[in-house]
């Protein structure tokens, strides 16, 4: 893998795979925390519009582009990031490069096209409502957050939305999309040296001209956030059929090292994909309380926030809160064994190990890194991390993040 960063600011990793198919993705620091003095909701607004045009191209153009060469085109946003990204034949990773660049540069955001997308995003906006799983971990990440920039939630709101105008996307654009918030990651079958050699090239003919250059660096470590949140135990009925609930709080940020594997491991332990999860094998292979449990951890910049999700049963709820109140009470008081520790150690390189073979989830965890830190961190790297995690720091991850006074509740009746 080589990474680097451009004269103009613009920073990149590639890495070559064996896959006849490339990816290549272009990840922008610029998210829903940086609204700022806009509507909210204009960073997932942008993302969207980008697509309407550009100074070269129609949006019908732009839709059948990479269609026509059998390759993907896609991008969503975060809290903190928009991401374009691009799957096909490695003969045509440059054509899927300039795109990406030409989106993200050129978009032309016209007035008709941006009413079309207002009405997508609104209607999104009503079926993230119909889906209380995900209505209401929204809802608890901005109430957790409340009074800080990652209150806002991604779509925005309806009325949020509707003040969106033409001239607000260009001034958004131009303001945050400069080359010092961008990286660009490429995994194909094509020497990493040039590779390497056509992003330079291709930076100089973008960005080199002056009025274009920008060394923004929004993702600088920022000063270690405070494990205490805001503290919530909300009940709403919604008058669903089945209850939904989240309950978590703050966690470490993606700067605090080694704090983040730390907590990355015991969610794993606690609630990750695998059927022998603490929260799984209870509450759904033992009891069968829940159709499904998890528990997930989202880094930011200068905080993170761990949550578990679930849904039952109104007949089941107290049932299962009180068996994950016993199950973080082991985790805070009770050590892992040797034996247990090395078993999910074990599990959780093999989970690694299978995801790295996607090369579109490593291409867009490159561009992450690359954004964060400037540079990627190896698969032997992570390994040695993981490997010195002991049990006592374990212990001592779970005492801090599933204190008391660190855990909200929001539940949907």
């Amino acid at each position: 893998m080589r990474c680097g960063v451009c004269p103009s600011g613009l920073k990149y990793a590639v890495k070559r795979s064996g896959r006849s198919v490339a990816y290549c993705s272009l990840s922008i620091g610029a998210g829903t925390r940086d609204e700022a003095g806009y509507p909210a909701g204009i960073a997932h607004f942008t993302e969207h519009t980008m697509f309407r045009g550009t100074r070269k191209k129609s949006a019908a153009v732009i839709s059948g582009y990479l269609d026509r060469l059998g390759g993907e085109l896609n991008a969503y946003t975060t809290k903190e990031e928009i991401v374009l990204h691009a799957t096909v034949l490695k003969e045509d990773l440059p054509k899927a490069a300039r795109l990406l660049f030409e989106l993200a540069t050129e978009a032309t955001f016209p007035e008709s096209e941006i009413e079309t997308e207002r009405g997508v995003i609104l209607d999104e906006i009503i079926q993230y409502k119909d889906n209380p799983a995900e209505d209401i971990y929204d809802n608890f990440e901005c109430m957790l957050f409340k009074g800080s920039a990652l209150e806002t939630p991604i779509l925005g709101t309806t009325a949020s939305v509707k003040k969106i105008t033409a001239p607000m996307l260009r001034r958004f654009v131009a303001e945050k999309f400069v080359p010092g918030r961008m990286a660009l990651t490429v995994v194909a079958d094509i020497d990493e040296a040039q590779l390497e050699k056509s992003i330079v090239s291709l930076s100089h003919k973008l960005f080199e001209m002056p009025e274009q250059v920008g060394h923004d660096e929004p993702y600088a470590p920022a000063s270690l956030p405070a494990m205490t949140g805001n503290l919530f135990h909300n009940v709403v009925d919604k008058h669903n059929h089945e209850v939904n609930a989240v309950i978590g709080g703050k966690a470490p940020s993606l700067y605090q090292m080694p704090d983040r594997l730390v907590a990355a491991m015991l969610v794993n332990i606690l609630g990750g994909p695998a059927s022998n999860s603490l929260l799984n094998a209870e509450l759904r292979e033992k009891r069968g309380w829940v159709y499904g449990i998890e528990c997930s951890y989202t880094q930011y910049k200068d905080t993170g926030i761990v949550a578990i999700s679930f849904g039952c049963d109104k007949p089941n709820l107290d049932k299962c809160l009180a068996a994950i109140d016993r199950i973080l009470k082991r985790l805070r008081e009770t050590p892992l064994s040797d034996a247990k520790l090395k078993a999910f150690r074990k599990q959780l390189f093999g989970q690694l190990a299978i995801g790295s073979e996607s090369g579109e989830a490593q291409c867009l965890s490159m561009g992450k890194s690359m954004l964060a830190w400037g540079t990627v961190m190896s698969p032997e790297e992570t390994r040695r991390h993981i490997d010195a995690i002991t049990a006592t720091d374990l212990l001592s991850m779970a005492a801090r993040l599933f204190a008391p006074d660190n855990l909200s509740r929001l539940v949907y009746l």
